[in-house]
């Protein structure tokens, strides 16, 4: 089914690791949401956390996304080379006053998160540094804590209608932009990275819709362009929880290895989008042609092995 207009797409996966069916269903899906529409597929890898990203990876990502077949637009497009970006972006929101300096450690933050809140994301930070002293500012510096730069968001609330889940509104929490070690934060890189390439509409794992609104919000204060979101429900073993390693087979070189051919595990990640039989062949040019929002299921995937 063809969308009214074309909607560029993009896949960004990490450097942390291999990409497991999780990811890889995930990666199918953004690809028929932009191809389905006429739109272009973009493949940017998130390396802006040097200390664990590791190239092999990068490789093995690419690797699979060829395999299963999905192709992408352009080059390859790696995220540490749009820093100069980020910096722009975080300097005017600096400029601003939007900003301020966090000396919080990561279990101090985790502490206060783990406080109860009406809803948001997980991880929402209830402001502890936000009206900190300059003398205050001083005093911790002196004891060798680096700050990290949180968004003064005021108590803001965004909203927007996913593809997938319909309208959706939440707070915005003051997160972080710049973490202590200089590195522009996830929620601000991913903002700058989808509008400076022009990414028309956003579809990744329902783990991180209760973030979107921190992007929406971002995206606003800096004059850019807000995406349209589809969510796609997460896969998760048979114990319910998110897939991991302890669960077997979960990636696609494990699954070939246990017997499976690759055409086999794209007829697998199709149909749990609802969009053939698990034991039918399919090739992209047909999921392409099927391909309907309305029919992708709402519910968590369960992965069984192979």
């Amino acid at each position: 089914m063809a969308l009214a207009l074309p909607r560029d797409g993009r896949f960004a996966p990490s450097q942390t690791g291999p990409l497991h069916l999780g990811n890889l269903r995930t990666a199918l899906a953004a690809w028929l949401f932009a191809r389905s529409s006429g739109g272009r597929f973009l493949v940017r890898i998130e390396d802006l956390d040097q200390a664990a990203a590791r190239p092999e990876h990068e490789a093995s990502h690419l690797a699979d996304l060829e395999a299963l077949g999905l192709d992408w637009d352009g080059e390859v497009v790696r995220q540490s080379s749009l820093r100069q970006r980020h910096d722009r972006a975080i300097d005017t929101l600096v400029a601003a006053g939007l900003t301020y300096p966090c000396f919080c450690t990561r279990k101090e933050v985790a502490e206060a998160a783990a406080a109860p809140h009406d809803d948001g994301p997980d991880g929402r930070y209830p402001g502890t540094c936000r009206h900190l002293s300059e003398g205050d500012q001083q005093a911790w510096l002196a004891l060798g804590r680096r700050p990290a730069l949180r968004l003064r968001a005021e108590g803001a609330r965004e909203s927007f209608t996913d593809r997938l889940y319909g309208w959706f509104e939440g707070p915005v929490d003051d997160f972080v932009l710049r973490r202590n070690d200089g590195t522009p934060a996830y929620n601000l890189a991913v903002v700058v990275d989808d509008a400076a390439q022009g990414i028309d509409e956003v579809v990744r794992g329902d783990d991180l819709l209760a973030t979107t609104p921190r992007q929406v919000h971002l995206a606003r204060l800096l004059g850019l362009a807000v995406p349209s979101y589809a969510h796609v429900p997460l896969v998760v073993g048979p114990d319910g929880e998110r897939l991991a390693k302890r669960h077997g087979a979960v990636t696609l070189a494990d699954r070939v290895a246990a017997g499976q051919t690759v055409d086999q595990v794209r007829s697998q990640l199709a149909s749990s989008l609802g969009l053939c039989r698990a034991d039918e062949p399919v090739s992209m040019a047909t999921l392409t042609e099927r391909f309907d929002p309305a029919v992708v299921p709402r519910a968590r995937w369960v992965l069984h092995a192979p």
